[in-house]
């Protein structure tokens, strides 16, 4: 079994979706179940986790509808307004639905550095465990010092960092990731996504030598226990096609014992994000 913990579902809107500007055009239309189950079984996976594309909690409930139609959606990372006074409420709300396993806030996008080390947000945080939501990191290099802080502060919080925290593969420049992904990697309850690789690469000229030194990096400080495939499916197709983002990690991980394999391509993720088969 193969689960495919980070990807993506969308009716794009150009407003809702701004985000994808002209040079994306490639993923400028619709991205739904059907499109992604026959990259699915093309590529031997039993099942996904859907993760949250916009801020809203209709984004939330899109997800989980999507969800309750198609079984091959183990699990939802949807969002809630983690700064909200009510938080507990809403959680209390979506605590109902069992195929929602936690939440993710776009802080990358965020015009403060230091937004993640607000009294409000890390309230918001504070209140994940009770419910045993997870929380996805998404965040660029910058960000790491703070992700440290942060994932300091709740040490029984269950974490995940997206898309190894987007190192600079087209530049080549990977000290301060690696500064801030080592200092991470002590903190037990924080995993991390092997995912959107070819993406933070140059689009049109990237092999997959460019990831080796990261991927070498995220293996030997979190270990195979703490990492988990994701394709960031349909965002990884402005480079690269679902199998070639599979064959990136496939080739670097295929020199691994059929455990660890096991370990990277399925069970981390079911475990971290409590998923039935």
């Amino acid at each position: 079994m193969k689960i495919d913990s980070h990807q993506h579902f969308w009716k794009y809107h150009p407003v809702k979706d701004a985000w994808i500007n002209e040079e994306m055009k490639v993923i400028k239309r619709d991205f739904l179940p059907s499109d992604l189950e026959p990259l699915l079984l093309e590529n031997h996976f039993e099942g996904c986790v859907a993760v949250q594309a916009d801020q809203s909690e209709d984004e939330t409930h899109f997800l989980l509808d999507l969800a309750k139609d198609n079984n091959f959606i183990k699990g939802i990372v949807g969002w809630v307004d983690l700064c909200a006074e009510n938080i507990e409420d809403r959680l209390e709300y979506y605590n109902k639905y069992e195929k929602l396993k936690g939440f993710r806030h776009i802080i990358q996008a965020e015009a403060g550095i230091d937004f993640m080390l607000m009294e409000n947000f890390q309230n918001g945080i504070s209140k994940l465990g009770k419910y045993n939501f997870t929380y996805d990191i998404l965040v660029f290099p910058k960000h790491l010092e703070n992700v440290a802080k942060l994932v300091a502060k709740f040490p029984e919080q269950k974490f995940v960092i997206d898309h190894l925290a987007k190192p600079d593969f087209k530049n080549k420049d990977f000290s301060e990731w690696e500064r801030g992904i080592r200092t991470i990697a002590q903190y037990p309850n924080v995993m991390c996504k092997v995912s959107g690789l070819a993406t933070e690469a140059d689009w049109n000229n990237w092999t997959a030598t460019d990831f080796t030194y990261c991927l070498d990096v995220v293996t030997e400080v979190f270990g195979i226990d703490r990492l988990m495939f994701g394709s960031d499916w349909p965002v990884s197709l402005l480079a690269a096609s679902y199998a070639e983002s599979c064959e990136i990690v496939e080739q670097y991980f295929s020199k691994f014992l059929k455990v660890d394999q096991d370990k990277f391509w399925s069970k981390n993720a079911s475990n971290f994000y409590h998923l039935k088969e």
